[in-house]
C-alpha cells in the first residue's frame, strides 16, 4: 500500500511535466495570451520545480519524510485545482509555479521511500516500479492531455490530478509511519539562494533560448551571466564550509558509484527526452502525421521500456549491474543507429520498431542505474541523494532538448544551402513551364524551395540521431567506474518508513 500510494503521487507529477503541452493552443485562446506569453505556463512549472528540488533533503531532515510528503501531495493537488480554475494568464502562471514547488519533492521522495522499505536484494524490483511511474509522464502525457482537451476542456488536464492526489494523500497518511528523520538542522540560506539562482537562470536560458534566438538576445546573456556567477559563488561557499553545514552535502560526491550514476543519468536524460522531443515534430512537420497518429506510433517505445523494467527488476542483484547497463546502452545505441537511416518515406513499422528497441534499451539502463547509484549510499543521505539525482536528470533533459533543437535549426540551414547549390538552369526539367517544379514560374520555384527545405530538415534530424547515438556509445566505457556493492549481512535498516 505504501508503494501504491507513493507511485500515485509520482505519476501525477510526471504527467504534469508534459500533459499541458498539447493544451497550450486552447489555453492561449481561452486566456487571451500571445504565443510568447502562453509558453510561461510550461516555463514557470519547470523553473519552479528545478529550484525547489535541491531543498528536499533539508526539508526531510528538518521535518521528517511523512510530513514533507503529505504537504507536497496536498499542495500539488490544490495547485492543480487553481490551474484549472484560472481565468487569466497571471493566475495560471502563479498556480503552475506552485505546482512546480510542491511537486518537486514527489519523485525523489518516492524513490527514497521505495529504497527504505525494501531490503537491498529487492532494490532492483523497487526501482523498476519507480521507473515505470516516472516513465508514464513522457509516454502518456501528450496523448492523455490531447484526449482530455478534445473531449472536455483544457481545464480537465489539471482537474484529473484531484482524485489521484486525494488517494495518494490518504495512502501516505495511513500507511507510512515513523519520523526518525526529523531533527533540527541549520538552513544554509546563502547556499540555497545562489544554487536557486543558478538553476533557475539555467532553466530559463534553456527553455526560452530558442524563441529568443539564443545569444542574439540580451535576455539569454543575462541568464548566462547569472548562472555562471551564482554557481561560482555556490561552489566557493560550499567548498569553504565544514562538511554537513552546507545546502548540498559534498560528502555525496565522495561516493564513486553515486557520482558515476549522476553522470550516466545526465546522459540518459539527454538521450531519452531529446529523442522524444524530436520524433513528434518530425512526424507531424515533415510527414504530415496527425497528432493522434504520431502518438500511436511513438507510444510502443514506452511499452518496450515498461516490459524491460519488469524483466530487469528481477535480474538486478543476480546479474552484475555493469553487464545490464552495458547491454542497455548498446541496445539504445543500436536503435538510434536505425534512426540515422530515416528518410522522408517511412512506414509505420519503420517508426515503431526502432522506438520499441530504444524503449527496451532505456528500460535496461534505468533500473540497474538507479539501484547501482544508491547501492553504496548510506540511508541517512538518501533523501538528499535522490533529490540531486532527479535534479541532474531534469537538467540533462533540458540541455538535451535545447541542444538538438539548436543543431536542428543550424543543420537545416546548412543542408538547405548545400542542396540549393545543386539547383541550376542546366537541368531541363526545371525549365519546363509545364512541370510543377519549373524554375520559370513562381509557383514552381516555391515548390522546389519547399521540397529542398523538407529534405534539409530530414538531414538535420538524422544528424541529431547520430549525435544521440555517439553520446550513448561514449558512456559505455565509464561503466568500469561502477563498483558492485558488497553483500550485506544482517537486517536492513528502515529509517523513514515501516510497512504495516
Amino acid at each position: 500500500m505504501i508503494t501504491v500510494s507513493i507511485m500515485l503521487a509520482t505519476i501525477i507529477q510526471a504527467l504534469d511535466g508534459t500533459i499541458a503541452n498539447v493544451a497550450l493552443p486552447h489555453m492561449q485562446g481561452s486566456l487571451s495570451a500571445s504565443t510568447d506569453q502562453i509558453t510561461w505556463v510550461l516555463t514557470s512549472f519547470i523553473v519552479a520545480a528545478a529550484i525547489a528540488t535541491p531543498l528536499n533533503g533539508w526539508l526531510v531532515d528538518r521535518f521528517g519524510l511523512k510530513k514533507v510528503f503529505l504537504v507536497s501531495v496536498a499542495g500539488f493537488t490544490i495547485a492543480s485545482v487553481l490551474c484549472g480554475l484560472s481565468a487569466t494568464l497571471t493566475e495560471i502562471v502563479v498556480a503552475r509555479m506552485l505546482q512546480g514547488v510542491f511537486g518537486a519533492a514527489l519523485v525523489p521522495l518516492s524513490q527514497s521511500v521505495l529504497l527504505d522499505i525494501n531490503p537491498k536484494e529487492k532494490h532492483g524490483s523497487a526501482m523498476a516500479v519507480w521507473g515505470m511511474g516516472v516513465m508514464i509522464g513522457p509516454i502518456l502525457g501528450p496523448s492523455l492531455g490531447g484526449w482530455l482537451t478534445d473531449s472536455y476542456s483544457w481545464r480537465w488536464v489539471f482537474f484529473i490530478n484531484v482524485p489521484i492526489g486525494a488517494m495518494a494523500f490518504w495512502g501516505i497518511w495511513r500507511y507510512i509511519h515513523g519520523e526518525a528523520g526529523a531533527r533540527r538542522v541549520r538552513f544554509d540560506m546563502f547556499g540555497f539562494v545562489t544554487l536557486s539562482i543558478a538553476i533557475g537562470a539555467l532553466q530559463m536560458l534553456l527553455d526560452r533560448g530558442e524563441q529568443n534566438d539564443w545569444f542574439s538576445s540580451i535576455e539569454t546573456w543575462v541568464e548566462l551571466i547569472l548562472t555562471t556567477m551564482a554557481f561560482a559563488y555556490f561552489i566557493g561557499h560550499t567548498l569553504t564550509r565544514p562538511a554537513g553545514t552546507t545546502f548540498v552535502d559534498f560528502r555525496l560526491l565522495k561516493n564513486p558509484n553515486y557520482v558515476t550514476g549522476l553522470l550516466l543519468i545526465f546522459i540518459v536524460g539527454m538521450v531519452l527526452f531529446a529523442t522524444r522531443a524530436l520524433m513528434p515534430t518530425m512526424l507531424q512537420g515533415l510527414m504530415g502525421y496527425p497528432a493522434m497518429m504520431a502518438g500511436l506510433v511513438t507510444a510502443p517505445s514506452g511499452l518496450g521500456t515498461m516490459a524491460a523494467m519488469l524483466v530487469v527488476g528481477r535480474l538486478t542483484g543476480k546479474v552484475d549491474f555493469r553487464l545490464l547497463l552495458g547491454a542497455g546502452f548498446a541496445i539504445t545505441a543500436f536503435s538510434l543507429w536505425q534512426m540515422t537511416g530515416y528518410t522522408l518515406v517511412l512506414s509505420e513499422s519503420d517508426i515503431v520498431w526502432p522506438g520499441v528497441i530504444q524503449g527496451v534499451g532505456l528500460g535496461l539502463v534505468f533500473v540497474p542505474l538507479s539501484a547501482a547509484t544508491f547501492a553504496t549510499l548510506s540511508p541517512q543521505m538518501r533523501a538528499e541523494g535522490t533529490a540531486l539525482y532527479s535534479l541532474v536528470r531534469n537538467i540533462g533533459s533540458s540541455i538535451g532538448i535545447a541542444l538538438v533543437q539548436v543543431l536542428l535549426v543550424q543543420n537545416t540551414n546548412t543542408a538547405h544551402e548545400s542542396l540549393t547549390a545543386h539547383i541550376n538552369g542546366t537541368n531541363a526539367a526545371l525549365q519546363d513551364p509545364a512541370s510543377i517544379y519549373s524554375l520559370a514560374t513562381q509557383a514552381g520555384a516555391a515548390m522546389i524551395n519547399n521540397e529542398v527545405t523538407r529534405q534539409a530538415s530530414m538531414i538535420a534530424y538524422v544528424d541529431d540521431y547520430w549525435l544521440m547515438m555517439l553520446l550513448t556509445l561514449a558512456v559505455i566505457p565509464m561503466l568500469v567506474l561502477i563498483r558492485p556493492p558488497k553483500a550485506s549481512s544482517g537486517p536492513v535498516q528502515v529509517d523513514h518508513a515501516a510497512m504495516e
